[in-house]
């Protein structure tokens, strides 16, 4: 099995969908998806708050906890719930964990703090540039 493969099926069964309920015909998508490897930590946070940053940047929330379905949402909406969660790490299940300065004796997950994601978070979200 191939990642074009995958995509190609997913793509298609999802295009059919939208198409039918919009009664219309054509592609979904104008283009291939596009894949980019992740090859240290801080491309791996580059692109974790660039997906938590997507909702607010495109208009559909206006800060990062009101947006739906993204992590941050879920790790602060967890920490609301569980007020006595260590801040480092305010983690639901279903997400990877954020370990702090990794060291061996550490569990493995994303090895910041989750403080100093949010901040970048908060930094990145508030660039203001003239073509955003």
């Amino acid at each position: 099995m191939s990642i074009s493969w995958f995509m190609k099926g997913l793509n298609e069964s999802i295009a059919k969908q939208a198409n039918q309920e919009d009664n219309c015909t054509g592609r979904f998508w104008e283009g291939r998806f596009k894949s980019q490897a992740l090859l240290d930590e801080a491309a791996v946070l580059s692109a974790m708050a660039y997906t938590d940053l997507n909702p607010v940047r495109a208009g559909i929330a206006a800060t990062p906890e009101s947006s739906d379905y993204t992590s941050i949402q879920a790790r602060l909406e967890h920490l609301k719930q569980t007020p006595n969660t260590p801040c480092c790490d305010p983690t639901p299940d279903f997400l990877q964990i954020f370990s702090g300065n990794a060291r061996s004796d550490e569990p493995h997950g994303i090895p910041f703090k989750f403080e100093d994601y949010v901040q970048l978070v908060d930094w990145t979200g508030r660039v203001i540039r003239d073509d955003k």
